[in-house]
């Protein structure tokens, strides 16, 4: 079998409360075999099982939490040695603590490194555990803005069969003073370009209408930033697929996420299908707010 035809494994991990369940969920919705609560010392034995089973079991996902303890000491040497028998791909979901925190006192449960502190402490301790695995992981999902409809739809659009192949970039636009989205992998500004919000006739439009994306792209800098991005990008798209990462999220901000970051995606977004093996998307964060 060769490496095309390898079975894939996700290891699904990340913070308590951050939505590992929906997400495993929504695997087993697209056909994956889904272990869940997987004590991470099972995942070497997980994989000689898939081996063994070959092309009957050809994508499995295990989902691992904090409870596996040392195994997040040891998450390189361990994800490492997996990648010698399959295809694999981490993913970490994140939120912001008080997110965290309402989710934890919605469902009046424990945090489970809490003890007889505060859930914030659970949720302090356990950031600190798995901060190195975070900057392991292959994709990074923040799931403070999403509910568990929209996390799912997310899934689905990143693990569906018919986008298994090549790089998956998604390309999003936000507003600064929302802040800066947490799982991008890059990040462009495009306040350099002059505000359509001082443009009486544009400011109840958004970066979708023709008139204002006419209006950033016809401004100096904007066009030849553009070009000079998508250059510059190829090289690292590239390492991306050659070092087996199958989704980035490249992000584009600008004061309020409105005007000049949607209409700069929406250029680089078609820029960048004409680049062979790339499955892009579009995103607009904040978009619908005011």
């Amino acid at each position: 079998m060769g490496d095309g035809d390898r079975q894939e494994m996700l290891i699904v991990t990340g913070m308590s409360g951050a939505g590992r369940s929906t997400v495993a969920d929504a695997l087993e919705d697209l056909g994956w075999y889904v272990v869940d609560n997987l004590p991470p010392q099972m995942l070497r034995p997980l994989v000689e099982l898939v081996e063994r089973a070959g092309a009957s079991l050809p994508r499995i996902a295990a989902v691992v939490d904090i409870r596996g303890g040392d195994f997040f000491s040891e998450f390189r040497d361990i994800v490492q040695a997996l990648r010698a028998g399959v295809n694999v791909r981490v993913v970490f979901l994140d939120a912001a603590d008080a997110v965290l925190v309402r989710r934890f006192e919605s469902v009046r449960r424990p945090h489970p490194l809490q003890g007889d502190g505060t859930l914030l402490d659970g949720i302090t301790a356990e950031r600190s555990r798995v901060a190195g695995v975070r900057e392991a992981s292959d994709i990074i999902v923040d799931t403070s803005d999403l509910n568990i409809h929209q996390l799912a739809n997310l899934v689905t659009d990143t693990f569906a069969e018919a986008d298994r192949a090549g790089l998956q970039v998604a390309v999003q636009s936000f507003g600064f003073k929302y802040g800066v989205p947490a799982d991008a992998d890059l990040v462009a500004d495009a306040r350099f370009l002059p505000n359509p919000f001082w443009q009486d006739e544009l400011r109840p439009l958004t970066g979708e209408d023709q008139r204002v994306s006419d209006y950033v792209l016809d401004q100096p800098g904007a066009r030849e930033f553009l070009d000079a991005y998508v250059e510059a990008l190829r090289p690292v798209l590239e390492g991306y697929q050659r070092e087996n990462k199958r989704h980035a999220m490249i992000a584009i901000g600008c004061t309020g996420g409105k005007h000049r970051s949607v209409a700069m995606v929406r250029e680089l977004a078609a820029r960048l299908r004409s680049i062979p093996g790339l499955a892009v998307s579009v995103k607009h964060r904040d978009l619908g707010r005011e």
